[in-house]
């Protein structure tokens, strides 16, 4: 079936971007009158800020750009409530109102004029459009490695995710209709959108050095995201435990007979260091399989509370429906 051209919604979610978000403002309106020029998408297109509780001026920038401009939108939330949940939070505002999202960051990495490949897709049928980088070159080394190994552990744990993709996508409205439907509080959306099953697309780009500021990305970030990925996308590790501990005990009982053998013969063998090894190993073990059950447990404690993912303070939307956004997306 012919599709419309669509109504684009470009979802940036920011936070501490006092640096560059006046040029990311400016990059992004151009782009969206070229395409809007060559009628790739409609009017009525808009370019929505999810601010995520930044300390510096970021929110007063976006007020100003806002009010200058109807193309640009704002949704501030009451507190950090982290990357993920941003994003959540702007294409949650802009299903109602959009045809296509396209969730990009802020610091303009994330090449733009990919935009047109990702509308190209959705207009021949594509759902779900991911945006792929075609290399790791602007990472540091160390990033580089963790990156790599961590998309590789990620489909071992038998996780849909795909390599190198960081949350530039496009969804139509029918997907996000469809992912509003999940509730969970521990979001991955790198892994929980390929589980949808809708009809998608790969678009490879190139991601370019950073213009200003530094990446809000820090390595503890970095690594609550890695442990939300393994832990709210898979069990796996759960039942490698179980493998581990039924491995364990065959040679704690093989250890037990070869013990009583050597008894019953007169052998007397002090020990120390062969008993010290295996108790250190095991007592390993063990901590980390209680750390990796833990986190299993924490995320059971987190979902049972059922507490907002996130918490709207203001809208700045200039249009009639503004303050419908505002009322029924107060929390979510």
């Amino acid at each position: 079936m012919e599709r419309m051209t669509p109504i684009l919604y470009l979802v940036v979610p920011c936070y501490n971007e006092e640096e560059i978000i006046e040029k990311t403002a400016q990059v992004m309106k151009d782009k969206l009158g070229r395409l809007l020029q060559a009628g790739q998408i409609r009017q009525g297109s808009k370019i929505l800020f999810v601010n995520d509780g930044s300390k510096d001026s970021t929110l007063m920038l976006l007020h100003r750009a806002a009010a200058e401009d109807s193309v640009f939108s704002v949704v501030s939330l009451a507190g950090n409530y982290g990357h993920q949940s941003a994003i959540l939070a702007g294409m949650m505002a802009a299903r109602k109102y959009a045809d296509v999202v396209v969730t990009i960051d802020a610091d303009l990495q994330q090449d733009i004029e990919a935009l047109d490949k990702f509308l190209a897709s959705y207009m021949q049928g594509a759902e779900i459009v991911y945006g792929v980088r075609n290399d790791r070159n602007t990472d540091g080394t160390f990033k580089k490695g963790t990156a790599t190994a961590y998309y590789k552990l990620m489909q071992l744990l038998g996780t849909k995710v795909i390599a190198n993709h960081a949350d530039y996508r496009l969804m139509s409205k029918k997907a996000l209709d469809a992912l509003s439907e999940y509730q969970e509080t521990n979001l991955f959306l790198r892994g929980l959108i390929p589980t949808m099953g809708f009809a998608s697309d790969v678009v490879y780009f190139d991601v370019k050095e950073r213009e200003a500021g530094k990446s809000k990305y820090t390595l503890s970030k970095m690594m609550t995201l890695a442990m939300d990925g393994i832990t709210s996308m898979s069990v796996r590790p759960l039942r490698m435990i179980a493998a581990l501990g039924f491995c364990v005990c065959i040679f704690s009982v093989a250890m037990c007979i070869f013990s009583v053998i050597d008894w019953l013969n007169g052998n007397t063998v002090q020990g120390y260091t062969t008993n010290l090894i295996v108790s250190l190993i095991m007592g390993g073990v063990t901590l980390f399989s209680l750390g990796i059950i833990g986190e299993y447990i924490g995320k059971i404690y987190m979902e049972t509370k059922k507490r907002p993912r996130y918490i709207i303070d203001t809208v700045v939307w200039k249009d009639d429906a503004a303050g419908k956004v505002q009322d029924e997306e107060k929390t979510e």
